[in-house]
């Protein structure tokens, strides 16, 4: 059990690529000489179900005899250096109002990787909420599941309310909470 412990180590990389679909995928690290194999099961621990390639990923990893493999994801970031693509429908609005807006219990209606959108609904609210694949990349994730339990930062767009931010549930469940801070006088 020991030797284990001392396996064990926290490294910081990029997803390489991830495939929902073979339910594998990899990261790479300045850390690691080689590619770190991402399972499906270790990053729905983590409550997402995908990632997007170019990710900024935080996960502790073991070296087995097939190679070194993430067993924990601690913190997943969006791909660098993506804007929001949203145009004119964020009007004045900047990424930090953008971030700051307050995040909604929803859970996807559906979404079509092919097509590049999909809808949810937000508990106790009738209308849908538009969600651009876009928007998901930059959220650190690459798909969606019918039924799937997000939160999700909304705008009023011209054709009706629309996602600007997606996390997945139990990510937003475990963030920590931040509090107000005063402005110094």
């Amino acid at each position: 059990m020991i030797d284990e412990d001392k396996a064990m180590q926290v490294l910081q990389g990029r997803v390489k690529w991830f495939d929902p679909a073979k339910g594998f995928g990899f990261i790479v690290s300045e850390s690691s000489s080689a590619d770190i194999l991402l399972h499906a099961n270790v990053l729905r621990n983590f409550g997402q179900s995908s990632v997007a390639d170019g990710a900024g990923i935080k996960v502790r990893v073991q070296a087995t005899q097939r190679g070194v493999q993430a067993v924990e994801v601690l913190k997943i970031e969006p791909p660098e250096g993506v804007a929001l693509p949203l145009g004119e429908e964020a009007g004045l609005l900047g990424t930090e109002e953008l971030l700051a807006l307050a995040l909604e219990p929803a859970r996807v209606k559906w979404f079509d990787k092919a097509k590049g959108f999909g809808f949810a609904n937000v508990f106790g609210r009738p209308e849908d909420v538009f969600i651009h694949i876009e928007v998901l990349r930059v959220s650190g994730l690459a798909d969606l599941a019918s039924g799937e339990a997000v939160a999700l930062r909304v705008i009023e767009g011209r054709r009706g309310r629309m996602a600007v931010h997606v996390q997945s549930w139990e990510t937003a469940l475990h963030a920590p909470q931040e509090e107000p801070q005063e402005e110094p006088r």
